[in-house]
């Protein structure tokens, strides 16, 4: 694996999924395989779940791993082609450069502006990474996508359903929330789930908040919650911006907030959520802290989703 930017990086998601899993159960089986590499993790913008799920997977598999917070650890990054360099003290095709020396694999997080539609959604930043960088990159949130949430997402999703022996339906529900935010989590579920046979997929959310059809394409999506919500199996609850009237919020009804009433229309589902949430906005209390909530299961199995990618880059390295 020379990249990890999407799902459409990997040969089989099934595969994936099971040796994730079986990684899983025996973590410390291929630390002979990172002896004597490093991983270096880059961040735009701030993380909590995804760096130290990645420490703790690159540890696992005994790699070496350095940190850089770019607004905090680093000279101001300039990111346009061609600029007169009066402000910026250094720029991107450098910075990734010389970073790319002083590692085996490097992953970087970043983000999308939600102004310029165009620019997010040609994945113009990470593409330049994917060009400048010497080393394998993987993606740990671009514009766009969330690919390592989402391996995350569905390796839960199987754990819960003896890896998908049973058809389940599954429901992408968008919940309020305060700020503009990202499509990065919806469009990289949406894209996952795609890829597995044994799940019937909705989206549900208001008027003008469909997603991109790129990522969306095979799931069936309504602006009807309760109706999305009958016999489902999972429900995973996640904010995003306006796609049409791109990075705007137009809805600001908190009847779309998930609650115990609306769970009840389902297959007693399991409550799914990336973190972090903002209770008694996005969720209620009550589904939050309920056994069907399993938030922290997709928490913990974020370090076996990166662990699994950094063990095919390494692989590919040998």
């Amino acid at each position: 694996m020379k990249k990890f930017f999407s799902v459409e990086d990997v040969s089989d998601v099934h595969n994936l999924i099971k040796d994730a899993l079986s990684l899983k159960k025996d973590p410390y089986d291929f630390q002979h395989i990172g002896k004597n590499k490093t991983i270096g993790l880059v961040f735009f913008n701030p993380s909590l779940r995804t760096r130290i799920s990645c420490q703790k997977a690159a540890f696992n598999l005994g790699c070496h791993t350095w940190v850089l917070d770019i607004h905090r650890d680093s000279w101001k990054i300039e990111m346009n082609d061609g600029s007169v360099m009066n402000i910026t003290q250094e720029h991107l095709k450098e910075a990734i450069s010389v970073m790319s020396i002083y590692c085996d694999i490097l992953a970087v997080r970043t983000f999308p502006n939600l102004s310029d539609k165009n620019y997010d959604y040609q994945e113009i930043i990470f593409n330049k990474i994917l060009n400048y960088s010497r080393v394998p990159v993987v993606n740990m949130e671009s514009a766009t996508l969330h690919p390592l949430q989402s391996l995350a997402d569905v390796m839960t999703i199987a754990e819960y359903t003896s890896f998908f022996r049973k058809k389940c339906k599954v429901v992408l529900s968008w919940a309020p929330h305060v700020k503009s935010l990202p499509h990065s989590v919806a469009n990289s579920f949406s894209q996952w789930v795609s890829k597995i046979e044994q799940i019937d997929f909705t989206i549900t959310c208001p008027e003008k908040y469909d997603l991109y059809k790129k990522f969306s394409n095979k799931a069936y999506t309504t602006h009807n919650q309760n109706e999305a919500f009958i016999n489902a199996d999972f429900i995973y609850a996640k904010n995003w911006s306006s796609y049409l009237n791109y990075g705007k919020i137009l809805c600001k009804n908190s009847d779309w907030m998930i609650t115990e009433k609306k769970m009840k229309l389902t297959n007693k589902a399991k409550f799914m959520h990336c973190l972090p949430v903002r209770r008694n906005i996005v969720v209620e209390d009550t589904v939050l802290d309920s056994n069907s909530s399993i938030v922290l299961q997709q928490a913990e199995n974020r370090i076996y989703a990166s662990q699994i990618i950094f063990l095919r880059m390494l692989q590919s390295l040998s």
